[in-house]
C-alpha cells in the first residue's frame, strides 16, 4: 500500500469524516498557496528579437545584417530567473555554425548536420538555477545562414521568459545582440555594466542626438495633421492643506486634461497655459489629450503640477519594469473621429482602435512599448507545482482546479471562495484582446499562450467549460466571446475521424494521429455548459456523440474499462487502461448525463454505458479505497486523482438515480472518499499521490515508473475538492430520501 504519510498528518485523522471542515482546508490551502499576483509588465522593444508562431525566440541574424561579412561573430545573451530548481527542454534550430553557453558552461556546439539541414531541430535538457540564469549565444555568419532560433520546448505551456541583462537594461525583457564582430570575445558579466564592454549591443535603448532634440510626441508619432494622441501619468498629490494644484506648461495644439476621470482644464491654442484645479490627497490619474496643429511647429506638450509653488511629482501609472526615469505612457495616434472611452484610457488591459488599427501603450523611448507577462509561475512546466502563484494561468489542469473552487465555495456558501475562482479567470479573459494583439506585434503571445494559439483540446476545453461555470457568478462580458470562439474551433474546424471523432493530428509529433480518453473531458464538459448558456442544442448532441464515438475505439470489454490512447498509426488501442484517462470519461459522462433531457435519443445507451463503466471501476478499487495508476495492474502505485473522480462519478450516479444496484456504489465512494482523506490529503490541505502529467505507452511500466506523483499537481487539487462536495451532496440526498446507505468499516 503506498504511503505519503504518517497517519497522524493525515486529514482523517485531524477531522474524521467531517467534510466540510476537509473541503474548507483544501480550498484555502490553495487561495493561500497562490496569491492574486496581476500580471508583471516590463518594457520590450519590438526592434528586438520576437518570437516565431511554435515560440521559439528567431535570431536570423542574416536578415538583420545582411552585408555582414564570412565568419564575422555575433552575439546574443539574455537572464533567466528561476525561483527554484527546474529542468527545462529548449530547441535550437541553426542558420549557422552556433554554441550555447548555460550559466558559463558549454552546452552545445553545433554540428555540420545541424547547420545545414534546414529542419533539423536539438533538444537540450538545462537545469534552471533558483536566481538569475545566464544564456550566451556565439553565432558564425556562413553564406549558408547566419543566427537560429532558440526556445524552449512546447512554448506554450513551458513558458521561456528571457530579460534584457546588463544594469543599463534592468527589468527590460528580450534579448540583446552585438553587432557582428571579426574576432570572438568572452562573455562578459551580464549583471555588470554594458558600457564596460567594448561590444554595440542591440537593440538601442536610447534616442538618437538628432531624435534628443524633438519634442516626445513628435520622435514617439512624428507630425501627423488631423492626428491626435493621449499621454497618462499619476499625479502624486503630497499637500494636505487641501489647496489647489496648479497645472502649468506648454503647447503646440489643443490640450483636453482630465484629473480622475473628470474633465479640469481645455486648452484651445497653442502657447502657454496655467490652470488651477482642486485634485484630492495622494495618487491620481491625469490624463491629457493632445491634438496635432500643423501651424505651430513640431508636436509637444509639457505639464508641470505644483501646490503653493512646491512642484508635484509625475509617476508611471502603471508599475513598469525596466522604465526608470519615465513618468508618462502614451498611446495614439488616433484618426481625427475616433474617440477612444475615457474609462478604458486609464487601464492597461485593452487595445485601442485608432480607425486604422489597433494600438496600445508606449513609452518616449525608441519603439518601446509595455508588455504584460504572466511570470506567476516561472519557467513553469505545463503543471506547475511549489512556491509560484498560478493565478492568472490559462491551461487545463487550472480549469479542474477553478471548477473545483467554484462548488466548493457554493457548498460551503462562502462567496469569498467563489469570487477568488471567478476573478482568477477574469484575469485571463480581460486580457484576451489584448493577448490577440501582442501576438500580431511580436509573434507569439505573452499572456493566454494556450488559448491564442488554439490548436488542440488541452488548449481550451477545461478552462473553457470552468470559465462558463463561473459566468453564473460573475456574468463578466469577455467570457461569452471567448466561448463562441472555443465552440467554432470545437465543431467546425476540430481534426476528426471519418466518423466524426475527435482525434489529435499532431503531425510530426510524439501524439500524432491518436485518440485519448482524456479529450472527452478536454470538450464535453466545455460543450454541455455552451449548450446550457447559448441555447444551443448542436453542442449538446456533439458531446453525447462523442461517448458513442470513443467507447467504439476505445472501450475494453473483458475488464469494463477503457484504454488510454487509440493510435491510428497502428490501428489499434494500446489496451492500457490508465487510471486518470479513465477517471476523465467518467467525470465527463456524469456532465453529459446531467444535462441530457430524458427524451433524447443517446440517453438510454449513455446511461447503460456508465453502467458498464463503473461495473468495471468498483470492480478494480483496491483494499484501501484507492485505485492503481494502471487499474487492472495492482503492482502500479496508489493513484490519487482518479480515486476522486470515481468518487465523483459514482456519487453523482447515486444522486441522480442512474444506477440499478445504488447500493455498491454508495459504498465505493465513501471508501474511496475515506482513503483520500487517510492517504492523500495531510491535514495542512496538502494533496499527495497525484502523477504527473502524462503522455501515452503500450506499456504499464511507463505510467508507473516514469509518470510519479506530484505533491499539490493542479491535476489533483480541483478533483479532490469535486469529489468531497460530491460525496457530501450523496449523502445529503440518501439522509433526505430515508435511503440507508452501508456502514463503512473505518478498521
Amino acid at each position: 500500500m503506498t504511503t505519503y504519510f504518517s497517519e497522524p498528518q493525515s486529514m482523517y485523522y485531524r477531522f474524521g469524516e467531517d467534510q466540510d471542515q476537509v473541503l474548507k482546508v483544501l480550498a484555502e490551502r490553495y487561495i493561500g498557496a497562490n496569491a492574486q499576483a496581476d500580471f508583471v509588465y516590463r518594457v520590450f522593444q519590438k526592434s528586438g528579437i520576437l518570437q516565431n508562431e511554435k515560440g521559439l525566440y528567431d535570431l536570423n541574424l542574416g536578415k538583420r545584417f545582411p552585408d555582414a561579412p564570412k565568419d564575422h561573430i555575433s552575439y546574443a545573451a539574455a537572464l533567466v530567473w528561476g525561483d527554484e530548481d527546474r529542468n527545462l527542454d529548449v530547441l535550437v534550430r541553426c542558420y549557422g555554425p552556433v554554441r550555447f553557453y548555460f550559466n558559463e558552461q558549454l552546452v552545445y556546439r553545433s554540428t555540420v548536420m545541424d547547420e545545414i539541414s534546414p529542419d533539423a531541430t536539438v533538444k537540450l535538457s538545462i537545469d534552471i538555477k533558483p536566481g538569475w540564469n545566464t544564456i550566451w549565444l556565439e553565432m558564425k555568419n556562413t553564406p549558408a545562414g547566419f543566427g537560429c532560433q532558440f526556445g524552449s520546448d512546447e512554448g506554450k505551456v513551458r513558458i521561456l521568459n528571457v530579460f534584457a541583462p546588463f544594469q543599463e537594461r534592468q527589468g527590460q525583457a528580450g534579448w540583446v545582440f552585438s553587432q557582428p564582430n571579426p574576432a570572438a570575445s568572452k562573455q562578459p558579466d551580464l549583471l555588470g555594466t554594458e558600457a564596460d564592454y567594448s561590444l554595440n549591443w542591440l537593440p538601442e535603448t536610447g534616442w538618437s542626438d538628432e531624435d534628443k532634440t524633438k519634442p516626445a510626441f513628435e520622435r514617439i508619432y512624428g507630425n501627423l495633421p488631423g492626428k491626435h494622441a493621449y499621454a497618462w501619468t499619476h499625479l502624486n498629490n503630497k499637500d494636505s492643506t487641501g489647496n489647489a494644484v496648479r497645472l502649468s506648461g506648454q503647447t503646440s495644439g489643443s490640450l483636453s486634461i482630465w484629473i480622475s476621470g473628470k474633465p479640469v482644464a481645455q486648452v484651445k491654442e497653442p502657447g502657454s497655459f496655467e490652470v488651477d484645479v482642486p485634485v484630492p490627497f495622494g495618487r491620481s490619474d491625469l490624463l491629457v489629450r493632445s491634438e496635432y496643429n500643423d501651424t505651430a511647429g513640431p508636436w509637444h506638450f509639457n505639464l508641470n503640477a505644483s501646490v503653493s509653488g512646491k512642484p508635484l511629482s509625475l509617476e508611471l501609472p502603471q508599475r513598469v519594469h525596466g522604465a526608470s526615469g519615465e513618468s508618462w505612457l502614451y498611446v495614439g495616434p488616433f484618426e481625427s473621429e475616433v474617440e477612444p472611452d475615457l474609462q478604458d484610457l486609464t487601464r492597461t488591459d485593452r487595445v485601442y482602435q485608432t480607425g486604422q488599427g489597433q494600438t496600445y501603450w508606449r513609452l518616449d523611448r525608441p519603439d518601446a512599448w509595455i508588455r504584460p507577462y504572466y511570470e506567476n509561475a516561472m519557467l513553469s512546466n505545463k503543471w506547475t507545482v511549489g512556491s509560484v502563484t498560478n493565478y492568472g494561468r490559462w491551461d487545463y489542469p487550472l480549469g479542474v482546479t477553478v471548477y473545483g473552487l467554484l462548488r466548493t465555495g457554493r457548498y460551503l456558501q462562502r462567496p469569498d471562495i467563489t469570487r477568488y475562482a471567478a476573478e482568477h479567470v477574469q484575469a485571463c479573459t480581460q486580457m484576451y484582446e489584448y493577448s490577440l494583439w501582442d501576438r500580431e506585434q511580436y509573434g507569439f503571445p505573452a499572456v493566454n499562450q494556450q488559448l491564442v494559439m488554439l490548436k488542440m483540446l488541452d488548449n481550451c476545453g477545461s478552462f473553457g467549460s470552468a470559465m462558463l461555470e463561473a459566468y453564473s457568478e460573475c456574468h463578466e462580458p469577455t467570457f461569452l466571446p471567448i466561448a463562441e470562439r472555443i465552440a467554432d474551433f470545437m465543431l467546425s474546424r476540430l481534426e476528426r475521424q471519418e466518423d466524426g471523432a475527435f482525434y489529435r493530428t499532431c503531425v510530426g509529433e510524439y501524439a500524432e494521429n491518436t485518440m485519448w480518453a482524456d479529450d472527452l473531458y478536454m470538450s464535453t464538459p466545455f460543450l454541455v455548459r455552451y449548450a446550457r448558456v447559448t441555447g444551443n442544442s448542436t453542442a449538446l448532441d456533439e458531446a453525447a456523440r462523442q461517448f458513442s464515438l470513443y467507447r467504439k475505439y476505445l472501450f475494453m470489454p473483458e475488464f469494463k474499462i477503457m484504454s488510454h490512447v487509440y493510435d491510428f498509426k497502428y490501428g489499434q488501442a494500446t489496451q492500457i487502461p490508465w487510471g486518470r484517462g479513465n477517471g476523465w470519461t467518467l467525470f465527463s459522462l456524469t456532465e453529459v448525463l446531467e444535462a441530457l433531457p430524458a427524451e433524447h435519443p443517446e440517453r438510454p445507451a449513455l446511461i447503460n454505458f456508465f453502467n458498464e463503466l463503473c461495473e468495471g471501476y468498483a470492480a478494480l478499487q483496491g483494499e484501501s479505497g484507492l485505485w492503481h495508476q494502471v487499474l487492472n495492474v495492482p503492482q502500479t502505485y496508489e493513484e490519487a486523482s482518479c480515486t476522486a473522480m470515481f468518487a465523483y462519478g459514482f456519487a453523482r450516479g447515486v444522486r441522480f438515480g442512474w444506477f440499478k444496484d445504488p447500493e455498491v456504489y454508495v459504498t465505493a465512494a465513501e471508501r474511496a472518499w475515506k482513503g483520500l482523506i487517510c492517504k492523500a490529503i495531510d491535514r495542512q490541505g496538502n494533496v499527495h499521490g497525484v502523477c504527473s502529467g502524462s503522455r501515452y505507452a503500450f506499456t504499464a511500466e511507463y505510467y508507473d515508473q516514469d509518470l510519479r506523483t506530484v505533491t499539490n499537481d493542479n491535476h489533483g487539487i480541483g478533483i479532490m475538492m469535486l469529489a468531497g462536495t460530491e460525496v457530501a451532496k450523496m449523502k445529503k440526498h440518501l439522509a433526505e430520501h430515508r435511503v440507508s446507505s452501508p456502514a463503512v468499516s473505518h478498521s
